[in-house]
């Protein structure tokens, strides 16, 4: 506590001016940590080592979102709805609204820098009313969220084993539903490994894999281009629609198809959880994300346009019953052999196994400071930090444990399985959407409209027995007066239309195995965490803890 000590005799005001300076000197003769200030300025203390910084967080964000690589995974979706023409519009449109989205979050994250995000803000930005309510239903479809995105990064990964093995061994192997549980255990487990016990090297790593990542993409493109035998012209790859699904209209099948390269870009707020672990975060953590937005949408645009430039007789292609996906059978036409292909696909399955770990990473700081905040059962057990390496260990395990008990579903039935790990998307855009509707909110209302404004926050004290107001300030990282609000309003626009669309099926008409069960099972979580939290959590959780009392700043 002798830290927190320390910052009762600074002048709140004077450090709030001079946020955008890595340390503050010469205040009273002692040296002020900008970041462990701003973290104790919302009322949490600093237990995590910020072992982080611009780069290794890029490669982290960039790592975990595997842009370029899950598109290729998940080409299929938008080709059928949307066509070539359908797949490049709605990539840059997908783009462009990220850009928008990430934007308002990085606001948020600029003034908020805590491990807790979606959540945390919400209670913040809510009226008083009903901010403990708003912010326990963001917290649970975050954790829940990510839980469903380490099970389905680590599905593709053995997933991708598997076909590898029918590709070498057409005749001699038969895959069965279990083999794929047994890999992703596999995956879990290594990715525990490295989480756990080489978490101080996680930041070297991490630049490793930007280095890999981007490096892995030449890999792809260049043998793609270079030996393909035969080109599509631009006029097919720039005006051909499809709508395989038999929507009434094409412009309904293009806004179903964009679900695909949605979910090519999900995990971008990854470092937004992982912001008590990085140095300057109130700059550095909405940098990287836009960073990482910029490299992976260049990434991805340039190899979707090698994709259908190179792949021809794509509608024929998707046609064949082959227990390959089609990606791994453009690789094998484009280079001729088997041998390559492999190669190949070995490096996006390398580079899907770094997005694992760095979900995990992320999933288990979520899982933390929503614990932290006693959002979930047990919540003393989940928020505890291991003295030795400073991570949240058990976290770690927890979240590792349910992602694994959750591939369960695969052995009995894919189809359903499928389904559950399909709210991905949904989780996250309506956190998002929760957070940044109630921004633009209060900017509508001029609550956050002069320059040096303050937002008066009511919350709970650290005794729980009384209440005080506690100001939210704007970081140094935001866009101002009416082009703030616009962006806002864009961004609230792109996640509704998203959100409304990815609850639809790739066909009308669809079978149970290609029906689109998000609706039900994102509903199934929502109508949990309401029910949990009326009978159980209302009693308990109160929003986020203030462990650092605002008053003596």
């Amino acid at each position: 506590m002798e830290k927190h000590v320390e910052l009762q005799t600074f002048d709140g005001n004077m450090l709030r001016n001079r946020r955008d300076k890595d340390s503050i000197s010469d205040v009273k003769g002692a040296e002020f940590d900008r970041d462990r200030y701003e973290l104790a300025r919302v009322g949490k203390e600093q237990v995590l080592k910020r072992r982080f910084g611009l780069v290794s967080m890029t490669g982290l964000s960039c790592g975990l979102m595997c842009t370029w690589e899950s598109l290729l995974v998940i080409f299929a979706t938008g080709f059928q709805n949307g066509g070539p023409a359908g797949l490049i519009y709605g990539f840059i449109l997908i783009w462009l609204g990220n850009f928008s989205v990430f934007i308002c979050i990085g606001e948020l994250a600029s003034a908020v820098p805590t491990a807790g995000g979606q959540y945390h803000w919400v209670s913040l930005l809510a009226p008083r009313s009903n901010k403990r309510f708003f912010s326990y239903i963001t917290g649970w479809l975050t954790v829940i969220g990510w839980i469903a995105a380490l099970t389905s990064v680590c599905f593709f990964v053995s997933d991708l084993v598997l076909q590898l093995t029918s590709l070498n061994n057409p005749d001699g192997y038969v895959r069965e539903n279990w083999h794929a549980t047994l890999l992703l255990w596999a995956v879990l487990m290594l990715c525990v490994f490295i989480n756990v016990f080489v978490s101080g090297a996680l930041p070297t790593i991490e630049v490793v894999v930007l280095i890999v990542h981007v490096l892995g993409f030449f890999g792809i493109l260049v043998p793609l281009v270079y030996l393909t035998p035969a080109h599509n012209t631009a006029k097919d790859i720039f005006t051909t629609f499809h709508n395989k699904g038999q929507w009434p209209t094409q412009a309904l099948a293009f806004f179903v198809g964009l679900q695909g390269n949605a979910l090519a870009f999900v995990g971008t707020d990854s470092v937004v959880h992982m912001s008590e672990e990085v140095r300057n975060a109130s700059t550095d953590v909405p940098r990287s994300m836009l960073m990482s937005l910029g490299i992976n949408g260049t990434l991805a645009v340039g190899l979707l346009l090698a994709v259908l430039f190179s792949a021809t007789n794509i509608e024929g292609l998707l046609m064949e019953e082959s227990s390959l996906s089609p990606f791994i059978r453009i690789f094998q036409r484009a280079v001729g052999s088997n041998a390559g292909a492999t190669i190949m696909v070995s490096i996006i399955i390398a580079l899907e196994f770094c997005s694992a770990m760095g979900c995990l990473a992320a999933a288990s700081r979520m899982t933390w400071s929503f614990a932290r905040d006693r959002g979930l059962p047990f919540s003393r057990a989940l928020s505890m930090i291991d003295k030795r390496t400073t991570i949240p260990v058990v976290a770690i395990l927890v979240v590792t444990v349910f992602a694994a008990l959750l591939s369960l579903i695969n052995i009995g039935n894919s189809a359903a399985f499928n389904g559950t790990i399909s709210l991905v998307l949904e989780g996250f855009y309506l956190s998002y959407l929760l957070a940044i509707g109630l921004l633009l909110w209060r900017r509508v209302r001029g609550d956050l409209d002069s320059q040096n404004a303050e937002l008066a926050i009511f919350n709970s004290s650290p005794h729980h027995d009384e209440s005080y107001d506690r100001s939210l300030t704007w970081g140094p990282w935001r866009l101002k007066g009416a082009l703030g609000v616009a962006n806002n309003a864009i961004a609230i626009c792109y996640l509704l239309l998203i959100i409304f669309f990815s609850f639809w099926p790739t066909h009308t008409n669809p079978t149970a195995e290609m029906m689109n069960w998000a609706v039900v099972v994102t509903g199934g979580v929502a109508t949990f965490s309401v029910m949990y939290y009326v009978i159980f959590a209302r009693k308990s959780y109160t929003g986020p803890i203030v462990e650092v009392d605002p008053h003596v700043m």
